[in-house]
Formats: structure tokens, sequence, C-alpha cells
């Protein structure tokens, strides 16, 4: 299975992290198939290859919990969360 998850890179205590398309089972900083955007948390800077994220999740890729939330923070997917009053 085909995962969006994040890469993390940078130093010790600044870390950034690259949004990458990567089996699933490979180790979490491995060789990626593609490399799909940059998120950096400290300034809250977002670069994202729209086009290709929605190649990967044509084909089936799943994105993780946090890259679900900053593509829906960046209007590249719907919401798919329902809040509802109790």
């Amino acid at each position: 299975m085909i995962k969006i998850r994040l890469k993390r890179f940078g130093k010790k205590r600044a870390a950034s992290y690259r949004l990458v398309a990567i089996n699933s089972r490979d180790r979490r900083d491995g060789r990626p198939l593609e490399e799909l955007g940059y998120y950096n948390p400290i300034s809250d800077e977002v670069t994202l290859k729209v086009e290709a994220i929605a190649k990967w999740l044509a084909v089936g890729a799943q994105p993780t919990e946090t890259v679900r939330d900053i593509l829906v923070r960046n209007n590249v997917l719907e919401s798919t969360k329902s809040y509802t009053k109790a």
C-alpha cells in the first residue's frame, strides 16, 4: 500500500518535513517514490505539488492523519470529519 506521509529532516530541535509518497512498509526516512511538498511546523510554511498529490490519491494512496489535516487546511482535500452537536 502506498502512503502519503511526512519524512523528517532538519536540525535536532528545528525539524522540517517533506510530504512524500512511499510504500507503507518502508522506513520513515527511506527512499520515497516521489516528493510531493514541504512542511515547516515552526513557521507553518507549506508548499505542495497539488497535481502530483491528486495523481497519487487517484491511484489509491492513503494520506496519514497529519498529512490529511495539512491537505484539508490547504484546500487540496475535502474534510471527511463530521462534527455533530450532542
